[in-house]
């Protein structure tokens, strides 16, 4: 009697969203599955802690393209429901142009268009012709573009999906595109912000990206109770109900390769046997550190000229009272944001007058802080590759905190009760992030499908990338499709999970 052929071993390297994701669609393809993750939880930068009775998300905040999540877990017969609740915030967001004028976006379509009606007369139309537009690169764009693993140019020849591209403005700028719309500075501020989450300015990102308003303005912004976290918890549930095995405080220390094929990996416990490797760390340090020189397809030259997503300076704040002139998400826009934007990119240094957020979870979900009190998370967008010496974060805590307070028209400081910062040294110390950065690789044109880095290594047979480092780009949702997409290479060239 003959015994079953035994199922190919997949190891995946880190549980943030693009791992767990990669690791649970090999699972469903009957692939033994191990996730090996260097810190204590699962989640990557959506990792969470708890202090004085606060629950604080330490990465991602905001929550939109809500098919996305709700297609990755059909794929598994499940629903987002399954696993956590969403609520629909209303309104969106607060705006904070200034010392007096904050406003809040609806989320209601009717409320949005006299908004934008109060700012600029006849741009409520005007309004619906963009977000008309945006919605067919929304539709093309996710469902279609971001699957492919833009490795060949073949894969965009087809015709009607080349006609698609062009309609789709790829070769447009952002910022010319939504001038033919708008001409008040606080719409165009408002209609260009979400693009900041793909780490490039208006006038480097494709029109493409107008996508990114749809989701915003049309799809809504959502909260899953409980906090962000609470989404990884979903997808370690549900990797885990298809056969996933998860381990944490296992570092990577080295991908052994052999002929041109990666064996497995050396941790601090010894070496793991692998058929088949998939690198969801941060991909410069998978290549240029794990790997032996002969097996890097790129050298510190390419890396180095790469335009890579924003750092953040980050506060997470418990505070001993409500703050109720806040909401969910406040922005605030009250300087100028191409001086800001000029020392990200062009001249990058810390801002000398930067816009921040501030995220308030505590006034949609009461479980994430002590009765009575507010939770806060405050992040200023800032140039990777910089020295965060103590003194250079405290500088910046006092000076967004007088305007926060100018805001509120209350004393915050003397209210704190926890208190802890973070940027460009601990997310290199946590995930190993090149030169320091939050958001991954900037979504510019010529950082767009096939000209970012391959998710397919070009030494190394049977090693793949996955995360906001390669395609389809930073963010959650797309991070969420990069394991996707690489789980169906994976498939695809390394034959079924079980051999014959």
């Amino acid at each position: 009697m003959t015994s079953a052929p035994s199922p190919q071993h997949v190891l995946v390297i880190g549980a943030g969203f693009a791992g767990l994701s990669a690791a649970t669609s090999l699972a469903q393809r009957g692939y033994r599955v191990t996730v090996l993750e260097k810190n204590e939880g699962p989640g990557g930068r959506a990792r969470v802690f708890q202090a004085d009775g606060f629950t604080f998300d330490m990465g991602p905040s905001w929550y939109w393209m809500p098919d996305v999540f709700e297609k990755y877990f059909q794929r598994f017969g499940r629903q987002v429901a399954d696993y956590y609740e969403l609520l629909r915030l209303d309104p969106s967001y607060q705006v904070v142009f200034g010392p007096d004028e904050a406003v809040d976006i609806p989320a209601k379509m009717a409320e949005l268009r006299q908004l934008f009606e109060q700012y600029e007369p006849g741009s409520a139309a005007r309004l619906d012709e963009f977000l008309k537009q945006a919605a067919y690169k929304y539709e093309v764009g996710i469902n279609r573009l971001v699957y492919a693993p833009s490795r060949s140019l073949l894969e965009f020849a087809d015709l009607k999906l080349l006609v698609d591209m062009v309609r789709m403005d790829v070769l447009q700028s952002m910022h010319k595109h939504v001038r033919r719309f708008f001409k008040n500075p606080k719409l165009l501020q408002l209609v260009e912000f979400p693009i900041l989450f793909l780490g490039a300015t208006s006038e480097n990102t494709p029109a493409l990206y107008s996508l990114m308003n749809y989701a915003d303005l049309a799809l809504g912004t959502w909260y899953p109770k409980g906090g962000m976290h609470q989404i990884v918890q979903g997808m370690v549930k549900l990797a885990q109900e298809q056969g996933v095995t998860l381990e944490y405080n296992q570092e990577v220390r080295e991908i052994k390769v052999e002929n041109g094929r990666a064996t497995g990996v050396m941790t601090a416990a010894g070496f793991r046997a692998a058929d088949v490797v998939v690198a969801g760390a941060d991909y410069h340090h998978a290549e240029q550190h794990l790997l032996q020189a002969e097996y890097r397809h790129y050298d510190e030259a390419y890396w180095d000229k790469r335009t890579m997503a924003p750092s953040s300076l980050l506060f997470y704040l418990g505070i001993n009272k409500r703050l109720p002139k806040l909401r969910h998400h406040n922005l605030f826009f009250d300087e100028d944001f191409r001086q800001h934007a000029h020392e990200i990119y062009e001249a990058p240094q810390w801002p000398s007058k930067p816009l921040f957020y501030v995220s308030a979870p505590s006034q949609t979900d009461p479980t994430v802080a002590p009765a009575g009190c507010e939770n806060l998370f405050l992040l200023i967008p800032v140039a990777p590759d910089l020295a965060d010496p103590d003194e250079t974060r405290e500088r910046y805590y006092h000076l967004i905190m007088d305007r926060l307070e100018r805001h509120v028209g209350e004393n915050i400081r003397d209210a704190v009760v926890y208190k802890r910062s973070y940027a460009h040294r601990d997310f290199v110390a946590d995930y190993h992030s090149y030169k320091g950065n939050a958001y991954g690789l900037a979504n510019t044109l010529r950082q767009t499908a096939i000209l970012k880095p391959t998710l397919k290594s070009k030494k190394v047979n049977n090693l793949y990338f996955t995360g906001q480092l390669t395609v389809p780009g930073p963010g959650v949702p797309p991070s969420l499709i990069s394991g996707q997409v690489v789980a169906g290479e994976v498939e695809k060239e390394q034959g079924p999970a079980r051999r014959r």
